[in-house]
């Protein structure tokens, strides 16, 4: 329930910073080839989303500046 927390001298925390291990960690294994492939794709994937959503969206940023039809009113076009 309780845990009662002993007393640490302060030279041993100091000295914890200096202490070096002379175990090396195992070496890391290579990725097989087939992890390199899915990682590939998975990359390929998000960048061609990526470029697909701003070509499909660059049409409706760009600003309308020539319209093909002026709209007008009935009003404008019956008091002529």
């Amino acid at each position: 329930m309780f845990r009662r927390r002993e007393s640490v001298p302060f030279a041993f925390v100091a000295e914890a910073d200096d202490f070096r291990s002379n175990v090396t960690p195992p070496p890391r294994e290579r990725a097989s080839a087939g992890a390199l492939v899915g990682r590939s794709l998975i990359g390929l994937t998000v960048v061609a989303g990526l470029v697909g959503a701003l070509v499909f969206g660059m049409p409706a940023l760009t600003p309308d500046t020539s319209p093909s039809r002026t709209q007008q009113s009935e009003a404008t076009v019956e008091g002529r």
